[in-house]
């Protein structure tokens, strides 16, 4: 019995710095806000921007987004799109090659971001760009989001990250992914930022100062989750990330439950290898005084939404048989507080979205992130694509 306690204790320690973590930045989201500028004014100069994407196998979303993207209201010579071309078809390539944008054929013996990413850096002028975006080959770019990048660096900013939304919400899967989406904006970043400290990057819809970047990017290793090992880099170099609320990007959701496990399946991994390879980093960081690098590696120990709920409900489910009201009661607890932060996170305009019958996947969708974790090692070494499709 004695040991059983020990091991429920702990786990509730580490339950309970989740929930806490995720509560406090959930109340300082509600009430600090992001670091836009507004565009009521001419901005002191247009700075060029290269906007880098990523395109494995995107054949059928890349010219969709092209088009779209093309469409902004910053001047058309002071930006250029970038198109990594790895694996796409012949027909493709003929047809961005009649489009206004740059295109950068590469060929990997095993396709990572973090490649496609140094191609694209590669392929550019170092004193042609002041800025490097980057835009996910599903991502259509709002009208005045490179107006507000680079309003933002106006301001002294080096590194942004946008607001990621969802541009398609027609399934119950993709409705539940844009929800953890807006949650992660709430948390991670606004409310990060509303503290004081860095907003989290998310691999897409970001911004950064091309020195900075080239930088930064330098000697990444992890096959998944680029973005983690690029902030991380950032925050011990001493610079701080902004969070534009105003600046969209609209992402595409995954719609079915398959591909939400693979996506999630990339994820873990990318976490747990960021783990393992910088948590020794982010605790020199601490004692040499740098608190971003340390509070960096605490956000990466909290468990995602979805495995946190299906945990404490367990756990409140088997400390019923404990023999103690405090084995149940305690996780219990948690576990309302948790529902309470989540409610307070998701945006009004979603909440109109979500059926019943939405909110009925949760549990199977617990159940995939169970075997996402459980799989998690295949993407360890292998690049595991999420496909998207034209909507």
């Amino acid at each position: 019995m004695p040991l059983l306690l020990f091991i429920w204790s702990v786990l509730i320690a580490f339950l309970l710095l989740n929930v806490v973590y995720l509560f406090v930045c959930a109340v300082a989201g509600r009430l600090g806000r992001a670091d836009d500028v507004e565009l009521m004014r001419l901005p002191d100069r247009f700075r060029r921007i290269a906007v880098l994407i990523p395109a494995y196998k995107e054949d059928a979303v890349i010219i969709d987004s092209i088009q779209a993207n093309l469409a902004q209201n910053y001047p058309a010579d002071c930006f250029d799109l970038v198109v990594i071309a790895d694996s796409l078809k012949p027909e493709t390539l003929e047809t961005l090659q009649t489009l206004p944008v740059r295109v950068v054929p590469v060929v990997f013996e095993k396709s990572t971001v973090t490649k496609a990413i140094n191609a694209g850096l590669s392929a550019i002028e170092k004193d042609n760009y002041e800025i490097v975006a980057v835009s996910d080959a599903d991502n259509h770019m709002a009208p005045d989001f490179l107006s507000r990048i680079n309003a933002a660096f106006g301001q002294g900013w080096r590194a942004v990250q946008g607001h990621r939304v969802a541009k398609n919400t027609a399934s119950g899967v993709a409705v539940l992914d844009a929800i953890s989406e807006e949650i992660n904006n709430h948390i991670f970043r606004k409310g990060t930022r509303a503290l004081g400290l860095s907003s989290a990057l998310i691999g897409s819809g970001m911004a950064f100062d091309h020195a900075l970047m080239r930088a930064a990017m330098q000697g990444q290793t992890t096959t998944g989750g680029y973005d983690k090992e690029l902030e991380m880099n950032l925050l011990l170099g001493g610079h701080s990330i902004a969070f534009l609320e105003k600046a969209l990007i609209y992402d595409e959701k995954v719609s079915n439950a398959d591909v939400f496990q693979n996506q999630r399946t990339r994820w873990i991994a990318a976490q747990w290898q960021f783990l393992t390879q910088y948590f020794g980093r982010g605790m020199r960081g601490l004692l040499q005084g740098n608190w971003e690098g340390a509070f960096k590696i605490l956000q990466t120990l909290v468990l995602p939404r979805v495995l946190l709920l299906g945990v404490l409900g367990l756990t409140t489910f088997f400390g019923f048989f404990g023999g103690d009201t405090l084995f149940w009661a305690v996780p219990l607890s948690l576990l309302a507080i948790l529902i309470g932060t989540l409610f307070m996170a998701v945006p009004a305009y979603l909440w109109q979205r979500v059926r019943l019958r939405d909110l009925a996947l949760i549990p199977m969708l617990m159940l995939r992130f169970g075997k996402a974790v459980l799989t998690m090692r295949k993407a360890f070494t292998n690049f595991m694509h999420t496909p998207h499709a034209v909507k």
